[in-house]
């Protein structure tokens, strides 16, 4: 029995149609399977491999802790050096009311958290969300997840949740002296790349302030360079009360985060002692990996490394060249893409020819109709270029009937 009928037996699946490539090695913005043949990676591990995948910094950093340690004790107990000096220079770069850092294990544990927390610093119950968010699988964060589909089969969920319209003025009206939080995304990613108006959000931080709601946002995927800033939040002129971290915080490993005023976050400590608490959150090689990964993305003088000032220019060239009468549109925020075709039996067929010519991209769970464009940051202009050339070739072979 191969690889690939062990993995469909003994692996719990997903969907009923995985894509199943065994991939031996990955290096760069490149995949390579058990057959030697090579694919230019167009998603990153879903926004994780911002710095490329195994960058040499990264596996150093690996090595030298697995030398050192590995776990030692439950989260929040011992001085692990990994978790301090990556909490530190997290810190650093954010707004000084950001300056304690809660380690998870994943994007959907952080989300977990923060909703904890928001009700324990208000005292209040009601938490808004909005509609095609996603925010993970769990049952808290699956309870704020804005689509039915995915919510309906789990039910019971958690109560008092509102969702309301992304991007729409009349939410706003929503948030009132009895919402704990609000949660979103500062650029919605599964309904396929969707920016908000920068003043509607400024007007929603307004509304927090004003009724003591927190806000919350979600950059796990927008995080670490992906939009041209380190930041998303930072080009809409607004500061969250809590930010969500995942995907590339790890540099490859597992690992998510909360962060907040040190004010809100002492809230864990007492009644009860051990408010919120993780075994293997904040796993000291995780952040190490992490740490070094993050290093990749600021020069000696804590600036911005070309790997996210080159973003721009690269989201241009992509743009440049995604012409084609079968692009309804392309929806970009940095290096984060949605190219939108006229139906998901289309995008489905273009997305699978592009895998069989060495291009991996995936589609939206809110947009299935859009395919998926962000590779890690390293990502070459001549890589750009071959992206580019694989989807329009597909795109003229899908007019010709080729299939």
């Amino acid at each position: 029995m191969n690889q690939r009928e062990l993995f469909l037996r003994h692996v719990a699946q997903t969907s009923p149609a995985p894509l199943a490539l065994e991939i031996v090695k990955a290096e760069g913005c490149s995949l390579y399977d058990a057959a030697g043949k090579t694919y230019i990676d167009g998603i990153g591990g879903i926004s994780v491999a911002n710095t490329g995948h195994r960058h040499p910094h990264v596996l150093a950093a690996i090595h030298a802790q697995l030398d050192a340690y590995l776990h030692i004790m439950v989260y929040g107990e011992f001085v692990e050096t990994p978790q301090v000096r990556y909490a530190t220079l997290l810190t650093q770069h954010l707004p000084a009311s950001l300056n304690a850092v809660y380690f998870t294990n994943s994007g959907a544990e952080a989300v977990e958290g923060a909703m904890k927390l928001a009700k324990r610093a208000t005292g209040r119950t009601q938490i808004i969300a909005f509609d095609q968010s996603y925010h993970g699988s769990t049952q808290g964060a699956l309870s704020i997840m804005g689509d039915e589909y995915w919510r309906n089969a789990y039910r019971p969920l958690l109560p008092d949740i509102l969702h309301l319209t992304y991007n729409a003025w009349p939410s706003l009206d929503a948030i009132t002296s009895r919402t704990a939080c609000v949660v979103m995304e500062t650029v919605q990613a599964e309904a396929g790349i969707l920016v908000p108006d920068k003043a509607w959000l400024q007007a929603l931080r307004q509304k927090c302030t004003d009724t003591g709601t927190l806000l919350i946002l979600d950059e796990i995927q927008a995080g670490f360079g992906r939009t041209g800033t380190l930041w998303g939040f930072e080009q809409m002129g607004i500061v969250p009360d809590i930010i969500l971290l995942g995907k590339a915080l790890g540099g490859g490993m597992p690992l998510g985060a909360f962060i907040a005023d040190k004010k809100i976050m002492d809230l864990f400590t007492v009644n009860p002692v051990l408010g919120h608490i993780t075994t293997f959150g904040g796993h000291p090689v995780s952040c190490a990996a992490g740490l070094a990964a993050m290093e990749l993305l600021l020069d000696n003088a804590g600036n911005c490394s070309p790997l996210i000032k080159d973003v721009k220019e690269k989201e241009a060239l992509f743009l440049s060249k995604l012409k084609h009468p079968l692009i309804r549109e392309v929806r970009s925020f940095g290096l984060w893409m949605a190219v939108e075709f006229a139906s998901f039996e289309i995008n489905k067929k273009i997305i699978d020819s592009c895998i069989t010519k060495g291009l991996l991209t995936d589609w939206f769970l809110f947009a299935p109709n859009c395919l998926r464009l962000s590779p890690p940051l390293s990502i070459s202009l001549s890589e750009v270029e071959q992206v580019t050339d694989i989807i329009i070739t597909t795109c003229n072979e899908y007019d010709s009937g080729i299939f």
